[in-house]
């Protein structure tokens, strides 16, 4: 008697803990969703940024889970995030990243405190690990021109697509998520256009030179096809979608036959397009909007001084230069 009276009191317990588990976790995926929701419908975030976020969350809240049996990431003090730049750090992961990461975390506790959640976040004294500034360096005109002067098949696919999309990342200087979210319906040939949904769902325009427009013109015929369906612009040989490091191996193997340049990227592209311009006197604020930028800080990172027309001035207005001897 007293046995059943025992087992039916243990079974109890532990439904009731295998309740406050379930209850306990689903609070924590709830908050984390929640903020990723947020991320999304209100903050209009791009799905490579939100997928980086929620990532970077379920991280740390499986090392507090593991390290200190903590599950509500919510009520974890400042100790418990150094703990885990800690161990980031003697994981070998850079500082770069490690920042990252907590600004991830930043913004979530930001959310709590914005919904009344927490009444204080625990990284509001946090300063950020130092790291070395990081100087991309354009690819050359020359480089450029020789990449594209690789495609020299009309009717090739793929060569023809990897060449409208150097042609359109230089011409434009779309980001490579832009490229990759571009549909039939964004390129308005009758206007010169092409529209690009940027950064929490910002539409520009931008133009198109007529070579590529020529471009555009044969991919589109080749792309009949293989994929006639479709509304993605951009597709593989076998009519899906492209995706991000398709992208970037193709940059890079491609640049990787004319250039030494360390980093070899879509972005590196982009980069070129805004230093051309700006080297060719364009207006700073026009750059500015072709790139999609929000403030003219982020477009002066792509102001570069040409190095001999830097010397010459040097050298006409030092008091010292040879110009006085």
């Amino acid at each position: 008697m007293y046995f059943f009276v025992f087992l039916i009191r243990a079974t109890y317990v532990l439904r009731c803990f295998e309740q406050r588990l379930f209850i306990d976790n689903t609070r924590r995926i709830l908050s984390i969703t929640h903020f990723i929701n947020y991320l999304d419908c209100e903050r209009n975030y791009s799905p490579y940024t939100i997928i980086a976020y929620n990532k970077d969350l379920l991280t740390f809240q499986e090392f507090c889970d593991k390290e200190f049996e903590i599950k509500e990431i919510s009520t974890v003090p400042y100790n418990i995030i150094r703990s885990w730049i800690i161990n980031l750090v003697e994981s070998k992961i850079s500082n770069r990243s490690i920042n990252r990461k907590i600004s991830s975390l930043k913004s979530y506790f930001n959310f709590l405190l914005k919904s009344k959640q927490i009444e204080e976040s625990p990284l509001r004294k946090h300063q950020s690990l130092k790291v070395e500034k990081r100087i991309n360096v354009p690819f050359s005109e020359k480089e450029i021109n020789e990449v594209l002067d690789f495609f020299d098949s009309e009717d090739d696919f793929e060569q023809v697509r990897d060449k409208l999309i150097i042609e359109l990342f230089y011409t434009t200087g779309m980001r490579r998520a832009e490229l990759i979210g571009l549909k039939e319906s964004s390129i308005d040939l009758s206007q010169g256009i092409v529209k690009v949904i940027g950064k929490r769902n910002k539409e520009r325009q931008i133009p198109l030179l007529n070579s590529v427009r020529s471009t555009i013109d044969n991919y589109r015929f080749l792309k009949k096809d293989i994929a006639p369906l479709t509304d993605h612009l951009f597709v593989t040989k076998k009519g899906a979608q492209i995706y991000p490091n398709l992208v970037y191996r193709m940059i890079n193997d491609y640049f990787g036959k004319v250039s030494l340049k360390v980093k070899k990227s879509p972005h590196i592209v982009r980069h070129s397009f805004a230093t051309h311009l700006l080297n060719e006197g364009a207006d700073l604020n026009s750059v500015k909007e072709l790139l999609g930028h929000s403030s003219l800080a982020s477009t002066q990172v792509y102001t570069h001084s040409n190095l001999k027309d830097l010397k010459l001035m040097y050298n006409q207005a030092h008091p010292r230069s040879n110009k006085n001897h």
